[in-house]
């Protein structure tokens, strides 16, 4: 079966172009003016990609980024963003909020389909494996909650065992507190942001050497890095 890839952009333009490089590269395509399109359309099925614009008459595209990784059931559909908005801040901020690639335009289609290759082939490592291996000595099993170092249990709290697998999932990415926080306790959360300081540093004993693993990125928030 071909992969479905959902083209969100209210320029027909690109829209059609994005839509036709995708079916030159054996991709079924499917396009959505606004946002409140999407969402709607993945309560009913879910693609295997998001390419995302930004700028929509109806919804900001980060808005849009933000409620799919909040929604349990589309939390892991790659979003690939395709924007005008060239600024670093723009390009953080919308990785931060769980893009898995940011593309500026104007972009050539070679350059676009490549990145969706590249995204979907990190996809499905992920989906084929439970197990992420970090500086050969830090496991986690992902199916079974369960964390070794060098061979040695782990024994970790459910909101320890959060905050260690979304920075373990993207080694080298940066999470701002406020993504860490809402990965964790969601819209529910009743806790300030400094609170993740104190997670990280009881993450960090309990993880022993491994624990240096965990970078803070001053003013921003943590990441892995080996």
């Amino acid at each position: 079966m071909k992969r479905v890839i959902y083209i969100v952009e209210d320029e027909p333009d690109i829209a059609q172009l994005i839509g036709i490089n995708l079916e030159k590269s054996g991709f079924d395509s499917k396009i959505f003016t606004e946002g409140k399109y999407l969402l709607r359309n993945l309560e009913k099925e879910k693609p295997d990609l998001i390419i995302l614009d930004l700028m929509l008459p109806d919804m900001d595209g980060v808005e849009i980024c933000k409620i799919i990784r909040l929604d349990p059931k589309n939390k892991n559909i790659p979003i690939l963003i395709a924007s005008a908005k060239d600024s670093e801040i723009d390009k953080i901020l919308g990785l931060e909020l769980g893009a898995d690639d940011y593309l500026t335009k104007p972009f050539s289609p070679q350059e676009m389909i490549a990145r969706i290759k590249a995204i979907l082939r990190r996809s499905d490592r992920n989906e084929n494996s439970s197990s992420i291996i970090i500086g050969n000595i830090l496991q986690i099993e992902t199916d079974k909650h369960e964390v070794t170092v060098e061979g040695e249990k782990i024994e970790l709290t459910p909101a320890e065992f959060k905050l260690l697998l979304i920075l373990a999932e993207k080694p080298g990415w940066v999470f701002s507190r406020d993504r860490i926080l809402d990965y964790i306790w969601g819209y529910e959360k009743a806790v300030i942001d400094r609170t993740i300081d104190v997670h990280v540093k009881h993450l960090r004993e309990k993880l022993k050497g491994a624990g240096d693993f965990i970078r803070n990125v001053r003013g921003i928030g943590y990441k892995i890095e080996v």
